[in-house]
């Protein structure tokens, strides 16, 4: 038995290239014996098929709103409500926005609207959609009303761009399905504090330091945390992510201002440092554009930004109980995760290699080694996301251990 046997879950699929791998997650979902209604929207119908849908969940498939025959075997009011989850893949740009403003012109919104029960959705669109305002707002709005996200991904598109907006693939939407589902609330009464994604160093009104940190690892933490119940504060960076939903989020661009909005959510007990903070900053900010000097580029005065990761693990009594930082590394990998954990102070660094080729910036998986006062311990290539839940486990764990035992 799993943790799906027997729940119920509506599947809307919307339309979008990304469409094809919702075949995919249906068989996985009946694999570990959740039953699958699917409603497939107009849009979804050019790229699957109703027969397909219908095949792998042995269910009939809904997609006509004013259907006499519909209505009286189960109407939209019914089919919204007749489910333990609703989840939405992909979820397009259009109903994205319908949800957010309560329209209600096809089955698929109509549903929607009408559901009493908790939403997951997996955006797919083009990057340029995906980082329009609007979307961002309409994110937003969503997430505020308690609707979870998993995704999207970063790369290749269909139409021939690339960056964010690539549908999650079946094994995160189904990992986000059993989360939403698994009953395990140890970090109950706990409090948790996680940072994320890059940080901005300003050079002048226009131009910045930063690097690739997506924020994602970072994020599914804070998601994983709180799953488990832990009170949870992430303080991010810019990110094209959106804010998870039941957690107080602080949005900072520098060093400085990550590291005040830390200080500021103290105590907690557990402080996950996830976020890829700028090493340098310039010494002074440029209130004008820089200009080309005769062609000659400006010199830079850098200097170091505060570290965060020693500063929470040196915070005397009001120092987390646990302190957990990350080492992202292009080569020796566990042996300078290993100098950082002793000149930090801190009680666990998670290493992982982001060379060129990994894919680990910006990217949906990780390979971590996790070193402790006792050594290492390789995790096999994982998503983000699985990342976060077997940290948050071990998290758990370690807290469930009195403090001073000789526990881990």
């Amino acid at each position: 038995m799993t943790v799906l046997a027997g729940k119920r879950i509506l599947l809307v699929v919307s339309g979008g290239i990304a469409a094809y791998k919702t075949l995919e997650l249906i068989r996985r979902l009946r694999e570990r014996a959740a039953s699958v209604r699917c409603v497939l929207t107009a849009g979804g119908a050019q790229f699957v098929t109703p027969l397909s849908l219908a095949a792998l969940s042995e269910q009939k498939v809904h997609s006509e709103l004013f259907s006499l025959i519909e209505e009286s075997e189960m109407g939209h009011i019914r089919l919204s409500r007749e489910a333990d989850l609703v989840v939405v893949a992909p979820a397009s740009a259009d109903l994205l926005a319908k949800m957010a403003h309560g329209r209600a012109d096809d089955l698929a919104s109509t549903v929607l609207l009408a559901t009493d029960k908790s939403i997951l959705v997996a955006p797919a669109m083009n990057v340029r959609m995906w980082e329009h305002a609007a979307t961002q707002a309409n994110l937003k709005t969503l997430a505020e009303r308690g609707v979870r996200v998993v995704g999207p991904n970063e790369g290749d598109m269909a139409c021939g761009e690339y960056g964010m907006g690539r549908m999650a693939e079946a094994d995160q939407i189904l990992a986000a399905i059993e989360g939403f589902f698994a009953v395990d609330a140890r970090l109950s009464g706990r409090r948790a504090l996680v940072t994320s994604g890059p940080t901005y160093e300003a050079i002048d009104p226009v131009r910045y330091l930063a690097n690739r940190s997506s924020g994602r690892q970072g994020h599914a933490v804070a998601q994983a945390l709180a799953r488990l119940g832990a009170e949870t504060t992430l303080v991010t960076g810019p990110s094209h992510l959106a804010d998870p939903a039941g957690i107080e989020v602080v949005h900072i661009e520098s060093a400085a201002e990550m590291l005040n909005a830390c200080r500021e959510a103290l105590p907690v007990d557990v402080a996950v440092c996830a976020a890829a903070v700028s090493d340098w900053r310039v010494a002074e900010v440029s209130a004008q554009k820089l200009k080309k000097n005769g062609g000659a580029p400006p010199s830079l005065d850098l200097v170091t930004n505060p570290d965060i990761l020693a500063s929470l693990a040196g915070a005397g009594n009001a120092r987390p109980r646990l302190v957990i930082g990350f080492a992202a590394e292009t080569e020796n990998v566990i042996e300078h995760a290993r100098s950082k954990l002793e000149a930090k102070g801190c009680d666990w660094i998670l290493a992982n290699d982001v060379s060129p080729g990994t894919g680990t910036f910006g990217g949906a998986e990780n390979t971590i080694h996790l070193i402790d006062g006792s050594g290492a311990s390789a995790w096999a290539r994982m998503t983000k996301e699985a990342v976060a839940e077997k940290l948050a486990e071990r998290i758990a764990d370690h807290l469930e251990t009195p403090a001073g035992s000789g526990g881990e």
